[in-house]
């Protein structure tokens, strides 16, 4: 570190020089960055909007108003993939994490690319602020005292924080709303039974299940939605139940799916098989919550056994090495 800034200060370039030039390049690309994800949608995508049917349901805002989707162009290509492969694995990760805005691929990338950017920036900018400046903010000494080879490895830190904090997150969301489907479904099958039994059509069933679980299962409630609105759209109740299942990533929903079509392929009573699998479904969960008690013990014994060995070593060992220090100490 300490050969790149003699090398960085043998053209004449002073600490201040390159801070400012930093500055200046990160304000350039954020204004950029900002400025194309508040541009607005297309006039394709205006047109569209302007001719769909308003739809009633839990999320469903811009759900089926889809415009046609672009390839990064210009400065934006070093921050959104050219990969159409890439940027479709990562919209899968947002309709899983219940983000359906049509343009979250560019904002989630921006917004990576946007933090690695300006967390590094903000802390450089903090740090050489002017003295009347820093006294308004809670700075310690010991920030201030920081050496430049200090300062290039916090801003990196921050840097890294920024760009792989939104992908944690996503992650983190994901699993979470997983989890919160999980919980949620057997709930929604018994009111579906309910309503099948009581002499709704499925469709009818489903648009009143997921008005009912909008408080309880918001999750589930938007799901259900979907597909409702994609059936009055016109599309294909099977490839709907299917896209339903691979969206949300849940193994609990691929079944529910396989038991839906399955009973009106075959004309089984769509009750009855909503009943047995939401009861499958209570006894799997209690046989996952079972497996996690019996391995507790275990588990337990291993940090026990963690914390005593060393103990049990030295009550062990100390008197034989007292006993070969007094023996061969002299």
């Amino acid at each position: 570190m300490a050969d790149l800034i003699a090398k960085i200060q043998a053209f004449g370039l002073t600490e201040q020089t390159l801070v400012l030039f930093a500055l200046g390049l990160g304000v350039f690309i954020a204004v950029v960055g900002v400025s194309s994800v508040f541009a607005g949608p297309s006039a394709e995508a205006r047109r569209m909007k302007a001719i769909a049917v308003p739809s009633v349901g839990a999320g469903s805002n811009g759900l089926l108003v889809r415009p046609k989707e672009r390839d990064p162009e210009g400065l934006l290509k070093a921050f959104i993939p050219s990969s159409k492969k890439e940027r479709s694995r990562t919209a899968l990760k947002l309709k899983r994490a219940g983000l359906y805005n049509p343009d979250g691929v560019w904002n989630y990338y921006l917004a990576r690319s946007l933090l690695a950017i300006g967390l590094p920036l903000a802390f450089i900018a903090t740090i050489y602020a002017p003295a009347s400046i820093q006294g308004w903010l809670p700075l310690p000494d010991a920030v201030l005292q920081l050496t430049f080879a200090q300062q290039l490895k916090i801003a990196a830190a921050l840097a890294f924080v920024g760009f792989y904090g939104p992908t944690i997150w996503l992650h983190r969301r994901v699993k979470a709303r997983k989890t919160a489907i999980e919980h949620g479904l057997p709930n929604a099958l018994d009111l579906l039974q309910v309503a099948v039994e009581a002499g709704l059509g499925f469709d009818t069933a489903m648009d009143r299940v997921s008005r009912e679980l909008v408080e309880v299962s918001p999750a589930l409630a938007q799901e259900f939605a979907i597909i409702q609105m994609e059936v009055n759209a016109g599309k294909d109740r099977d490839r709907a139940f299917i896209d339903m299942a691979e969206r949300t990533g849940v193994e609990e929903m691929a079944s529910f799916t396989h038991v839906v079509l399955q009973s009106q392929q075959f004309g089984t009573s769509v009750g009855e098989a909503l009943a047995t699998y939401a009861e499958e479904m209570r006894m799997a969960r209690e046989l996952r919550a079972q497996e996690r008690a019996n391995k507790l013990p275990v588990q337990m014994s291993g940090v026990m056994a963690a914390l005593m060995m060393p103990t049990l070593f030295m009550i062990t060992l100390t008197p034989v090495v007292i006993r070969w220090l007094d023996v061969f100490g002299d």
